[in-house]
């Protein structure tokens, strides 16, 4: 399914795609992919692209809520949520920096997080 998401925010050119492994963090999913649209009509076309790509891969969304305001569209597929956000939106709320707090990095030890 991640691959087809990630198809369907490239084919309308999402912003700033993310992807974060939540698996361990919460019994909700595995996998958050966050992304950028330009502006409401951009992110609630995104949005209608992940679920016409979830629907041609044989999987039905089990929720999409936002499409109203199409400020912030969350598509769930199940194992893998789809935020797609206006920029200022994700700055805002910041689902980055939430769900990858006390992550580190590849290679990051005590002496170089200060």
């Amino acid at each position: 399914m991640r691959k087809h998401v990630i198809d369907a925010l490239e084919e309308l050119k999402a912003k700033d795609i993310r992807e974060i492994d939540v698996r361990g963090k919460t019994s909700v999913t595995d996998l958050l992919v966050i992304a950028s649209g330009t502006s409401a009509r951009h992110v609630k076309s995104i949005a209608d692209e992940v679920v016409k790509f979830a629907k041609k891969a044989g999987v039905m969304p089990l929720g999409v809520e936002g499409e109203q305001e199409a400020e912030w569209v969350l598509v769930d597929l199940g194992d893998v949520v789809v935020h797609v956000m206006l920029p200022r939106i994700r700055e805002f709320y910041g689902l980055e920096r939430l769900w990858t707090v006390g992550d580190r990095e590849p290679g990051m030890d005590a002496a170089n997080a200060g």
